[in-house]
């Protein structure tokens, strides 16, 4: 008789086999015979060790899921402790924490995205059970969603309207009321995108992170075309300016003469002042028309040269300024000038050629890609192996060696994808954050993070071979994902060439400001 295990039993999908009485062919059955002899005999005792045997398949499979949903519990709480840390360590080390539902509102977030990377990692080297990876890649993107389209932005409308002093009384309704208008929105960005099938109904998992995948692609592709360009111009040496000693000392020398005519003039305004004040108390008030008249011409007379005075300072402190960010620069270029000639720095310089090419390469492939309506059916990697191979008409095991090359080129994009969006969201942070507003912003990049995350997931699918793809393509459902990749170039192109010009300006411009301060 067939056994069935837990898994089969209840992932009918993942089951190879089918069920006894279902089309499956049993074997043949003995003729019935109305006396128990011992065909009738053997026939039970098969019976009773087939079901035995069931029983304590189904009890190793029950057992098998218990520990690998403990290793994904282990897992989740210690991504949970770090995004914790990172919460109280980077973020908010110089603020007061304010809200507790917002640090761990943050941390759940960060867990939860992380496990998807993890359930990737898992996915390519066979760890736990098929079943097992399938539950919890369900659970996990439930539970993200949930968070991304219901919690953080009710608890932003919530925090938003706490800042305002009118509302507080109804902060609850004008919340819900802020919910209802994200919800709205958020709901019609799907219409004018080809990104669900017609099958799906209204409440199905797809509608949801079919809309969240189009705001986290557009954020990963704006991100990669603007550090496609900005990383080869930071880490070349060929774009750094060519800066002097005798430039710095002589922009120092002006900003000095600058900050001295700044200390001169308002000398001349205190000191104006001063006697202004002194004569007001010395001598009498005027009387009479005339003296009336004579007090406050004079008045205006003072006054008017006070102001033109006050305004040359104005406009000395802003070139101040300016001479202050110019000569923080230089200094800024020729250290890194002297760090170029370093062993490190000459590493870096080789990356930056490295990745100027890849920047070239990426933005041809996208370029056509949208000319052609192209998308790569195969891995990068093993369509790069296959080339390779072909070229040189060596004897290569193609399908063994691309997937160990896949599974370290998924971890490194995994791995620098959290460390990037991590240093990224920090940075964003500490320019636009303070005291009132720190709980919003946190929130906002919880929302920003989980959905650059659950992005990732849709994009990194094309990275995998085709046979790792196939459980993250039903656990995502019948989404387009071609339409993804489509927009990926689209934005990325976009993103690339706009950051291009920007940088060719501001290189342009800055020898120019130099030469003209």
């Amino acid at each position: 008789m067939t056994n069935i295990s837990f898994e089969e039993a209840f992932s009918p999908r993942h089951s190879p086999h089918p069920l006894p009485g279902r089309g499956a062919a049993s074997g043949p059955r003995p003729a019935p015979s109305p006396f128990p002899g011992p065909a009738r005999c053997s026939q039970r005792q098969e019976r009773g060790a087939g079901s035995g045997t069931a029983a304590g398949g189904g009890a190793g499979s029950a057992m098998s899921f218990l520990i690998d949903s403990a290793i994904m519990v282990t897992s989740q709480v210690l991504f949970f402790g770090f995004g914790w840390l990172f919460f109280m360590r980077k973020l908010f080390k110089d603020y007061e924490v304010r809200q507790y539902v917002v640090q761990v509102i943050f941390s759940v977030t960060f867990a939860f995205s992380c496990t998807m990377f993890e359930l990737i990692i898992f996915e390519i080297l066979g760890v736990l059970n098929s079943s097992s990876r399938y539950f919890h890649w369900k659970l996990n993107l439930c539970v993200i969603l949930l968070i991304l389209v219901f919690m953080v932005p009710f608890y932003i409308g919530y925090f938003v309207v706490s800042n305002i002093r009118l509302l507080h009384r109804q902060k609850l309704l004008f919340a819900c009321v802020l919910w209802l208008t994200f919800m709205y929105f958020f709901w019609k960005l799907g219409d004018p995108f080809p990104i669900l099938s017609p099958k799906h109904g209204i409440l199905s998992i797809e509608q949801l992170i079919s809309r969240v995948g189009v705001i986290g692609v557009t954020l990963m592709a704006l991100l990669s075309g603007f550090g496609a360009v900005n990383c080869p111009y930071t880490y070349m040496s060929y774009f750094l300016r060519n800066v002097t000693d005798a430039d710095i000392l002589a922009l120092e020398r002006r900003l000095l003469q600058t900050m001295d005519m700044i200390v001169s003039k308002k000398k001349r305004i205190a000191v104006a002042h001063r006697t202004m004040f002194q004569r007001g108390e010395v001598h009498n008030k005027p009387t009479g028309f005339w003296g009336m008249i004579k007090s406050v011409t004079t008045s205006v007379a003072g006054s008017e040269n006070l102001s033109l005075i006050q305004q040359e300072v104005d406009a000395l402190e802003e070139l101040s300024r300016q001479l202050f960010l110019e000569t923080a620069d230089l200094h800024a270029t020729k250290e890194r000038i002297e760090y170029s000639k370093t062993f490190q720095g000459k590493y870096f310089n080789f990356l930056g050629y490295f990745f100027s090419i890849y920047c070239v390469w990426k933005i041809f492939m996208a370029t056509i890609n949208i000319v052609f309506d192209r998308v790569g059916k195969t891995d990068p990697v093993t369509r790069g192996i296959e080339i390779t191979v072909n070229y040189l008409g060596i004897q290569f095991d193609v399908k063994f060696w691309s997937q160990h090359i896949s599974f370290i080129l998924v971890g490194i994009i995994i791995v620098t994808s959290i460390r990037g969006l991590l240093i990224t969201l920090t940075k964003f942070f500490y320019a636009i954050s303070s005291s009132k507003s720190s709980n919003v912003i946190v929130l906002l990049l919880a929302q920003i993070m989980g959905m650059y995350f659950v992005s990732s997931v849709l994009l990194i699918r094309m990275s995998m071979p085709l046979e790792y793809r196939t459980i993250i393509t039903e656990v995502l459902g019948e989404l387009q994902f071609n339409f993804y990749h489509r927009w990926f170039d689209v934005i990325f192109l976009v993103s690339a060439l706009s950051s291009i010009l920007f940088l060719y300006l501001a290189h342009k411009q800055a020898p120019e400001k130099h030469m003209a301060l």
